[in-house]
């Protein structure tokens, strides 16, 4: 039995199609695992007593803990397993509020464009992507380039 990818394909994709992804909460123990792993261990994201006296009023997250948090949020949709041949690029990246110990994020990826590659098995999808709170305020937004299979 050989795998069949459940991806999309190149052809799948059109300019405004959106998905979005389950929620997840960010919790003490995500953001401290991820201190130890990148090893950022700002006051901001580690010592409560000090982050709650600075301008945030408390412990946040990590910017790279979200993006990252988005990219597996965008993974488990399944729209990319087994025919995304590679992710080109994320660019044009901001976070535009905290994430908070607690908050619920999830993510939303729309298509801006697709392109025909040089290469007629694969062709370039780019993304606007956008990490939302339990509120629905845009936390991170980027731009995703990603190269995609097409269907033989």
């Amino acid at each position: 039995m050989s795998y069949a990818p459940r991806g999309l394909h190149f052809e799948d994709f059109t300019a405004g199609r959106a998905f979005q992804t389950a929620a997840r909460t960010v919790s003490e123990g995500t953001v401290d695992a991820f201190a130890g792993l990148s090893g950022d261990f700002n006051p901001l994201h580690v010592d409560e007593e000090l982050a709650r006296r600075g301008p945030m009023k408390g412990r946040i997250a990590h910017g790279m803990l979200v993006l990252a948090i988005a990219t597996g949020q965008a993974n488990q949709l399944g729209i990319f397993e087994g025919t995304t041949l590679a992710l080109l690029g994320m660019d044009r990246i901001r976070w535009t509020a905290p994430v908070r110990l607690g908050d619920t994020i999830h993510t939303v990826l729309t298509v801006r464009e697709v392109r025909e590659s040089s290469r007629p098995d694969r062709g370039v999808v780019l993304l606007d992507v956008a990490v939302r709170n339990q509120r629905d305020e845009t936390v991170c937004q980027s731009e995703w380039t990603t190269l995609m299979a097409r269907r033989a």
